[in-house]
């Protein structure tokens, strides 16, 4: 097994010692265990008008050793990596899980997968010297697109990380997930008044990723989005059409419908969705996914953190629920296969049902006939943050930038508004959905149980009957 050779190495194990300490793991009884290694290195710098205020470097290493029996779970964790250390975290993991299956663990094998996200170079061979010129230059294409800039603040992470995962089951795999994720902050000053707003790009790439075009894009948008709320107001308030638009929108089916099906939620009765499987949920034209398999997509991945093969995992097809997202445990209880789901922040953590990529496919309508239909109501274009109810889907989101709708035009752009809904109720008010599907390249992190991890949002633009628009009351 040669091309296994260099991530043994790198972590100073082999495949002897992985199956002592996975027959640790199960020394009380339990049916499955595996083992998560990680080593991660990180480089963040923060600028703000020109100075560089913050920059710093982090090496993190350790292993994770889970136990499962049943629905008892068993997770310790290690930061070194020496066999006694191992094999100590195994057996307080074993304590939490214990049976009576007395299974021994298989011996490992390499399972290979392919590489969604390849780089020219991995940043740890990147230099600080390339990376500061990367962050000077935004801030020249900002200033340069608008003079009414007065502030540039930038916030540049990337990182370069190594996983390998070993099973009691035999499996043993590998992953090298690179990220770099630029965000960006403008201020503008125009007759005595102040506007901010704010924009990202984040790709599982290398630096080569991060071209003049790709900035000029993300900048170009970011200073429109701040320039346009000098002449927003805020919309009158009440129940009315909103039309999500594409792209950014997506915030809104992630946080309010897609953390209702992770199969946890479900397995433990506490999501609205749990008796809705083969149920219409939504109308025919309207398909949700989740995805794993996007070429360099902040969301994508090669492998879970169990090591199970990502996938495109259908979760509404045709308005109807088809599934929903399983890490190890939830796909035994439902009897279903893994859908590559199970995730984790990191080595500390023990991995759940998590999302990656979640969108909703095109629909048959256009953008132009929804805004058509409308006589009185709003287009909500971009969202900074919002607050769910993960069991009931009950959503309030805030919408810096969008745009009001009357007798059936655009008629002004519109700032600072909430949109008040219930995620399974908004899916039923769709009406309409665009052929338009956009995925948002920003930098999403999704939280869960205290947990970040990174992941894509998409949407085409959609009409929702009715939302609760929480503007100007008069």
């Amino acid at each position: 097994m040669p091309s296994i050779h260099p991530y043994l190495e790198w972590f100073g194990v082999d495949t002897g010692a992985m199956r002592k300490v996975l027959a640790d793991a199960m020394g009380r009884g339990a049916e499955y265990a595996d083992l998560y290694f990680e080593h991660s290195r990180s480089t963040s710098i923060s600028m703000e008008d020109g100075i560089i205020s913050r920059a710093s470097t982090g090496v993190d290493q350790g292993v994770g050793v889970r136990a499962v029996m049943g629905d008892q779970v068993g997770y310790a964790y290690s930061e070194s990596l020496e066999l006694g250390a191992m094999q100590q975290a195994a057996r307080i993991a074993a304590s939490i899980a214990s049976g009576s299956k007395g299974l021994d663990p298989q011996d490992v094998s390499l399972r290979e997968y392919p590489n969604r996200y390849p780089t020219a170079r991995g940043w740890d061979a990147v230099g600080v010297a390339e990376r500061l010129p990367l962050l000077r230059k935004v801030e020249a294409l900002v200033k340069g697109l608008e003079a009414a800039v007065e502030k540039v603040s930038i916030s540049w992470s990337d990182g370069d990380e190594r996983v390998l995962v070993a099973t009691s089951d035999g499996a043993l795999v590998t992953d090298r997930r690179p990220m770099g994720v630029l965000r960006l902050g403008v201020t503008a000053l125009k007759n005595g008044v102040r506007q901010s707003n704010s924009g990202a790009l984040a790709l599982r790439d290398g630096i080569e990723a991060f071209t003049d075009a790709a900035l000029q894009k993300v900048c170009r948008e970011t200073v429109d989005r701040t320039m346009i709320l000098f002449d927003a107001k805020r919309p009158p308030a009440g129940e009315m059409p909103v039309i999500l638009a594409a792209g950014a929108s997506g915030i809104l089916l992630h946080e309010a419908i897609g953390h209702g099906l992770e199969a946890d939620f479900n397995r433990k009765g506490t999501s609205i969705y749990s008796t809705l499987l083969n149920q219409k949920v939504a109308p025919e034209f309207v398909t949700v996914v989740d995805d794993g398999t996007q070429d360099h997509e902040r969301g994508a991945l090669n492998v879970d953190d169990e090591g199970n093969p990502a996938e495109k995992t259908v979760l509404i097809e045709n308005g109807v629920l088809r599934s929903y997202l399983h890490d190890r445990i939830s796909c035994k209880h439902y009897g279903v296969k893994a859908t590559g789901s199970g995730r984790r922040q990191s080595f500390r953590h023990m991995p759940m049902p998590r999302m990656r990529s979640t969108y909703m496919l095109g629909g048959p309508h256009t953008y132009d006939e929804m805004v058509k239909s409308i006589d009185r109501g709003i287009v909500a274009e971009f969202f900074t943050n919002g607050q769910v109810q993960i069991g009931a889907g009950d959503y309030t989101f805030y919408v810096k930038n969008g745009w009001l709708i009357e007798g059936g035009k655009i008629t002004a752009p519109i700032k600072d508004v909430n949109i008040i809904g219930n995620g399974p109720e908004t899916l039923k008010d769709v009406v309409m959905a665009a052929n338009d599907p956009k995925i948002d390249s920003g930098g999403w992190v999704c939280g869960k149980n205290g947990q970040g991890v990174p992941v894509s949002i998409g949407m085409p633009s959609v009409l929702v009957s009715k939302l609760t628009v929480g503007g100007v009351h008069g």
